[in-house]
């Protein structure tokens, strides 16, 4: 199974490689949105467990010494970094919202702004945290924009397409472990595919985010 995992993986980079435009408009989104990777449904999901490696922004769900999904995240930075440990997934949620930061909007004006500044009359809306699934009070998986840099508050996030892969994977009580780096960064994860840098990609229109339509915007997760 391994052997077959590895030869998917090295499909799926030759295909993100091939259309790998990080051009601020067209190209590159399109083959952001294209990016997928492989995954497989455990026999004995109590045996599921999720590491993760910050230095190589990489997380590995495995069963027993199986991979199910090797996947790139993007993790926090060295001000707001991603917390090292050992702990359990303890709330998932699909269609979360962060609470702190969003969008502020009255009528047709939507500015992006956190609760605290939002211009007095105005509605607020937080921010699309999709697949949210929480290890540690504040911290979770989500999905979000990737980049091949530490760029979040701390948070670890998904590509859209893979973000629901993972959700379906784990469970509350599933175990985590975050450590600057793993075993399994030299074997499975020395050669994950990664999607464009979406760092150069505009990003999508605020109104895309007042409504539900992030929480959709992926492919139908499908299982080896």
């Amino acid at each position: 199974m391994k052997y077959s995992y590895l030869v998917l993986l090295a499909v799926a980079g030759a295909l993100a490689l091939s259309s790998c435009s990080t051009t601020p408009m067209g190209g590159g989104v399109a083959a952001y949105r294209a990016y997928d990777l492989p995954a497989s449904l455990p026999k004995n999901p109590d045996a599921v467990r999720v590491k993760v490696s910050v230095s190589n922004q990489a997380a590995y769900v495995m069963e027993g010494s199986k991979p199910l999904l090797v996947m790139p995240v993007s993790v926090g930075t060295s001000s707001s970094p991603t917390p090292r440990g050992t702990y359990r997934i303890y709330s998932k949620q699909a269609k979360r919202r962060a609470q702190t930061h969003g969008f502020a909007y009255s009528g047709n004006n939507i500015k992006q702004t956190y609760l605290s500044k939002k211009p007095a009359g105005w509605s607020f809306k937080g921010t699309p945290m999709p697949y949210w699934c929480e290890f540690k009070s504040a911290y979770g998986f989500h999905t979000g924009w990737m980049k091949p840099y530490p760029c979040t508050h701390g948070c670890i996030r998904m590509h859209e397409n893979v973000a629901p892969k993972f959700y379906r994977l784990v469970k509350t009580g599933t175990p985590v472990q975050i450590a600057t780096s793993q075993p399994e960064d030299k074997t499975i994860g020395r050669n994950i595919p990664r999607p464009p840098d979406a760092g150069p990609l505009p990003d999508y229109p605020p109104n895309f985010y007042l409504g539900d339509g992030y929480f959709t915007n992926h492919k139908r997760p499908s299982f080896q």
